[in-house]
């Protein structure tokens, strides 16, 4: 009779009322033996039972864990890989318990994730790879068995899921590429720097296509940027082999085909995708020999504020350290015309500031009289001297060095543009203003030691009553400042 009453107990235990009762009678406990039978109808109605009675209760699942359920699901799944009813069952209960915690640490001492691959693999429709999905889901959370799973070739699995769906526009189809995206991001989430397992993971999925397929146009837009995003930023000390291994190309294939539709989502996540990948020295180097900063400016037509702000972080990126990548973009009449047109996007501060940034990154990074005379040709200079008087100290730094490596470079050709703009009367203000920060005002007396070697500079300085200024800082609490106000006194009075 044990068959028939475990069938009666999985039909009663569909009603939420009697759930308790059953617990109450310690059925759960009286059910897990059975799941050791050899007799299909038994396993399929004892796990129905278990399962319904489980559901949604921690307490009683932690229980079952504890009693060595696991152990039973993994070799019924083992046993029965080709009953539909059973594994069925089977993934519905290790998608209730997977995930707790101690049932991760049980199943990681199984074969589970081999099982879970081979289902996966089998899997016909699509409400069966949603149940696959959502337990592997569960289970790459735990670092032994995402281990486990790559060894069992999942990669390979997915990538032929991602080959197989790429393309369709169907909403089933759709949701199946999600999750395995998701999937793939869980895969590499945790992966720290150095850390020998999460390179395997992410260079098994890179090899099988897995990523390529995802970072791949059609892929892509199924699967969304925010995963797209995930990957390249969860990988961490793994930048320099992604590039290594080509991942550059293929971003930037997939922003020459988006460029033209203006697909902001696309380009926005590529160029996510790029500056974080442009952040190690040694990536800057074989981006720029690969032509990265030269094939992204065909963005600069955009009009769209995301993908404008995206892109001039990316240059500026590629620019650090780089003196020659700063003097072929300090040099583009194109880049230099566009920036500062975004120099004047009242609407959007973000632009406005990003791209004042390129600029000042431009100069503080190459320093030749063309770069200087290219950004002053380009009336860019105007906007440096207006980002000294930013709200933001940092930003304010920024400008006022930028400004003085331009002054000390070539004076003479920018002269006229210091006048236009009043960068005395502006440098004056932050030395009088109490709320300037004492690093600002120490680069702004810097800079006017450069700026007193033009006559017609130095006579603005004294007209505007700097020097009293300057006297009143001798006193202030900052040493720093006090040691700068005390030299610029004497290159102003000619003693140095």
């Amino acid at each position: 009779c044990a068959v028939k009453a475990a069938q009666v107990l999985s039909e009663i235990a569909k009603n939420e009322e009697m759930k308790t009762p059953c617990i109450e009678a310690d059925l759960v406990l009286a059910l897990v033996p059975l799941l050791e039978s050899t007799d299909q109808e038994m396993l399929l109605h004892a796990g129905r039972a278990i399962g319904r009675i489980c559901y949604d209760n921690r307490d009683l699942q932690e229980e079952l864990v504890k009693v060595g359920v696991i152990t039973s699901l993994v070799r019924i799944l083992t046993d029965y890989a080709e009953s539909e009813p059973l594994v069925h069952v089977d993934l519905l209960a290790l998608c209730n318990l997977a995930d707790l915690d101690t049932a991760k640490e049980a199943l990681s001492k199984t074969k589970v994730a081999e099982q879970l691959v081979k289902q996966l693999r089998r899997a016909e429709n699509h409400e069966r790879l949603e149940l696959v999905f959502e337990v592997l889901q569960a289970l790459a959370e735990n670092d032994a068995l995402k281990v486990q799973l790559v060894e069992a070739g999942v990669q390979e699995v997915l990538s032929e899921i991602l080959l197989r769906l790429q393309g369709s526009s169907q909403a089933e189809d759709t949701c199946i590429l999600k999750a395995a995206s998701d999937l793939i991001v869980s895969l590499l989430l945790g992966g720290k720097k150095g850390n020998t397992d999460g390179q395997l993971i992410l260079l098994a999925l890179y090899k099988c296509h897995t990523i390529r397929l995802l970072i791949s146009e059609s892929g892509f837009l199924k699967t969304g940027k925010k995963n797209l995003g995930l990957i390249l930023l969860m990988i961490n000390g793994n930048y320099v082999r992604m590039v290594q291994l080509g991942v550059i190309h293929q971003l930037l294939d997939l922003l020459d085909k988006h460029v033209e539709s203006g697909d902001v989502s696309v380009q926005h996540a590529a160029l996510s995708a790029l500056r974080n990948l442009a952040i190690p020295v040694v990536n800057k180097v074989q981006m720029l020999e690969e032509g990265v900063a030269e094939r992204i400016q065909a963005l600069l037509r955009s009009e769209m504020p995301p993908v404008q702000f995206k892109l001039l972080g990316t240059l500026r990126m590629l620019a650090a350290g780089q003196a020659d990548a700063a003097e072929i973009l300090g040099q583009d009449p194109m880049l230099l015309n566009r920036l500062v047109q975004w120099c004047n996007a009242n609407d959007h501060t973000s632009v406005r500031g990003e791209a004042n940034r390129l600029l000042v990154s431009i100069l503080h990074h190459n320093r030749s009289q063309e770069v200087v005379k290219a950004i002053q040709e380009a009336q860019g200079v105007k906007h440096l001297v207006s980002m000294t008087t930013s709200e933001h100290a940092a930003m304010q730094n920024e400008a006022l060095n930028a400004l003085a490596i331009a002054s000390a470079i070539n004076l003479e050709t920018l002269e006229e543009s210091f006048k236009e703009s009043q960068l005395v009367q502006s440098l004056h203000k932050l030395l009088q203003d109490d709320k300037t920060s004492p690093e600002v005002k120490y680069n702004s007396m810097g800079l006017l030691c450069s700026l007193l070697n033009s006559g017609d500079l130095r006579q603005e300085i004294e007209e505007d009553k700097i020097k009293e200024t300057l006297e009143q800082l001798c006193s202030h609490s900052n040493a720093n400042v006090v040691k700068e106000a005390v030299t610029t006194l004497q290159v102003l009075r000619g003693e140095t």
